[in-house]
């Protein structure tokens, strides 16, 4: 099943568009750093950014299913794949597939919304959602104990990139482009990771100080670092380092071990 190649095709068609949207989110991420930023800082943001381009509908409408097929690829390999993975490790990476099938059907979802012009504020969606947490008993602590969750998955995915984990599940002996692809993955994740570990960070502050105004994503994630001295630098710094995880997109769409 994890071996059909179709479903490999459409999975290495599928991290080009992963890869149009990261390049996307980087040119929002650059124009917040020079004050620009018309969109929001975030995944929807970049969706809009992209339809703003010369044929923008049909460029969202291949984004969109691209994230299907990636998300069927996941589903797949949650229930029938990582057999290379033995024991606990099985598990996780099964586990991780399930949330990565989440991930990318929501994606999709804000990429639908937005093709067809009804597009949603992901970061006003978080907000609300941590505002209706927060109005429960104990739903401060909940959303603090989200926030660390989120700040620890950024830290590791930072540790997963510097450390080169990703280069196991690509195909690169005797690849020319080995060494850009593990430098677009290293700093591709570690960029990622920043961005996640602020989204944490801020999670928690709003949990501390109870304003669910802090609690908007990436969004407030990216404006939040532009406000810090030399802000604008750091994060352009963020914006190319998500703008090489577009390009290692690219670099699995060619090499990525699809079949396990």
């Amino acid at each position: 099943m994890t071996n059909n190649d179709l479903l490999k095709y459409l999975t290495k068609v599928g991290f080009i568009g992963y890869g149009l949207l990261h390049l996307a989110l980087a040119w929002v991420a650059a124009q917040i750093a020079f004050g620009q930023g018309g969109q929001e800082g975030d995944q929807s943001g970049a969706f809009q950014k992209l339809a703003e381009q010369p044929f923008g509908e049909v460029l969202l409408w291949f984004v969109i299913v691209c994230l299907v097929a990636l998300a069927v690829w996941q589903a797949i390999l949650a229930v029938w794949g990582h057999r290379d993975s033995h024991g606990k490790e099985r598990v996780f990476e099964r586990v991780s597939s399930g949330a990565r099938v989440v991930v990318y059907g929501a994606l999709a979802w804000t990429a639908g919304k937005v093709v067809l012009g009804a597009p949603a504020s992901s970061a006003n969606q978080q907000q609300a959602a941590a505002a209706g947490i927060m109005a429960k008993p104990a739903g401060a602590w909940l959303v603090g104990l989200a926030g660390l969750v989120v700040l620890g998955f950024g830290i590791g995915m930072m540790w997963y990139g510097l450390k080169r984990k990703f280069a196991k599940k690509l195909r690169l002996a005797g690849a020319h482009g080995r060494q850009a692809a593990i430098r677009a993955g290293q700093i591709g994740y570690a960029a990622k990771g920043i961005a996640f570990g602020i989204v944490g960070y801020l999670l928690i502050d709003a949990a501390v100080t109870n304003d669910p105004g802090k609690s908007r994503g990436l969004d407030a994630a990216l404006h939040t670092l532009a406000g810090q001295p030399f802000g604008k630098f750091l994060l352009l710094a963020v914006a190319l380092g998500v703008a090489a995880f577009g390009v290692y997109c690219f670099f699995q769409a060619k090499y990525r071990k699809v079949g396990s």
